[in-house]
């Protein structure tokens, strides 16, 4: 990669857009010029990338022509006005938000698992970054669906509350200040606190009972590893924890597979860090491992006690950076190796 590339970061002053610019210098990713959108409300704001001062620009006033790659996560909204024009402007768009991932004509993409889609980006100049928690999933999935084949998968997810934003971030932080306090609950953003609590419902509800943050793992798993057969049940839950998504995570397999078995493929499996010791209490927490590494941690592999072809394991890994920032740059990294 020894060309550089004009880079555009759309939401730059958002959790996940700030990260995103820290890791673009950490993996010394091949900037010429960046550029830092953002709404109104943000513009002129002053950003540090590295050593060097960068104005944040109102993106409303943004002319995209002579920008290469534009990672954007500033919403779906933002992203369904302003990728097109964007893309149309020649600029390849990888986009953090759900809205264009179900689109046929648009690769859905973690690198890990499949790169290969990479090569559909040319249809439309836009590639989708998927949800957090399918990401986290199938990074740990991949090695076991290539080994032994995977029919269906039941997940439960502990979400981290950064994955709804900085917002929430504060909220919890003032929930649990009040109640330590004996003060009752307030907040602007939740109808049960979510402080010392869990809280089964992320995003609405759809008509079929489940939320659409669950419909996303469903929907997304199918995609990416290209099996529409696969049969997919999640439940989504947002816990009191700051950054760190946690998943239990069950799966049918088409071919006998064993504990050991299962270990060895994740010890070699790209972007696995695999922590599974029962005897010496190791395994992998959000607070304590996951939160600010870029790994998807694993551990408690477990067979089902009545059958050989079903396995448990426990999945940890950060939401914002590997479930979000990192893998866009992941595929930024792809894009700019084979493609561009």
């Amino acid at each position: 990669m020894s060309e550089k590339f004009n880079v555009a970061v759309v939401g730059a002053t958002g959790l996940v857009g700030e990260t995103m610019i820290s890791i673009l210098k950490e993996r010394k990713f091949p900037v010429d010029e960046l550029h830092l959108l953002a709404s109104s409300r943000s513009a002129g704001k002053v950003v540090m990338y590295g050593n060097k001062r960068i104005t944040v620009q109102d993106l409303a006033d943004f002319d995209f022509t002579g920008v290469d790659i534009g990672l954007f996560s500033a919403g779906s909204s933002v992203s369904e006005e302003y990728a097109p024009k964007a893309a149309d402007a020649g600029c390849v768009v990888i986009d953090n938000t759900s809205r264009f991932r179900q689109e046929k004509d648009i690769p859905l993409v973690v690198p890990e698992v499949n790169p290969e889609a990479l090569a559909g980006y040319v249809n439309r100049k836009i590639i989708a970054n998927p949800n957090c928690s399918t990401i986290q999933m199938l990074v740990a999935l991949k090695p076991l669906h290539d080994a032994v084949g995977i029919k269906k998968i039941v997940v439960s997810t502990y979400q981290a509350v950064s994955g709804a934003g900085r917002r929430h971030m504060e909220d919890l932080a003032k929930q649990t200040a009040l109640m330590m306090n004996g003060r009752p609950f307030e907040s602007e953003l939740y109808k049960k606190p979510l402080a010392f609590n869990a809280l089964p419902q992320i995003d609405v509800f759809e008509d079929n009972g489940f939320t659409r943050e669950e419909m996303k793992m469903v929907n997304e798993t199918r995609k990416i590893f290209g099996d529409p057969e696969i049969r997919v049940n999640a439940t989504a839950v947002r816990i009191p924890v700051f950054f760190g998504h946690s998943e239990s995570i069950y799966i049918e397999t088409r071919e006998p597979v064993t504990v050991a078995q299962a270990r060895k493929l994740l010890k070699n499996a790209p972007g696995v860090v695999l922590m599974d010791d029962p005897g010496k209490l190791k395994y992998p927490t959000p607070a304590t491992d996951a939160a600010e590494k870029d790994g998807v941690f694993v551990g408690r592999i477990r067979q089902d006690l009545d059958d050989d072809r079903a396995l448990s394991l426990w999945v940890v890994a950060d939401n914002v950076r590997k479930g979000a920032a990192l893998n866009s740059i992941q595929i930024a990294e792809l894009l700019v190796k084979e493609y561009l």
